[in-house]
């Protein structure tokens, strides 16, 4: 199976505290099957910001979104937001990375 990549858009104007709050969780990830997360700032919307998540498939996604710990994080996420978060569900169908 191919790679998938799920995009979380959201804005907030308290990111030091969703970033407290994503910190505070860091300690419960057993069974997580995040391979990657980066989270992005638009530079032209302020308060607008995107976590790019990475997984080795779909199914890996499914496992990683059905744990109690992300129902949690999500529901506290939420409530730090302007308005409800956007996901993006992505498939991965093409990669390519320099030669280091």
């Amino acid at each position: 199976m191919a790679k998938f990549v799920q995009i979380i858009e959201f804005e907030t104007t308290r990111f030091d505290e969703l970033k407290a709050l994503a910190d505070s969780m860091e300690e419960d990830r057993e069974g997580s099957t995040v391979r990657r997360l980066t989270v992005v700032a638009d530079r032209e919307r302020p308060n607008l910001y995107m976590t790019i998540v990475e997984f080795d498939n779909y199914g890996s996604a499914m496992v990683n979104s059905n744990q109690p710990q992300t129902s949690k994080f999500a529901e506290k996420m939420a409530q730090l937001c302007v308005r409800p978060p956007d996901f993006y569900n992505l498939n991965v169908v093409y990669e390519w990375e320099p030669d280091s």
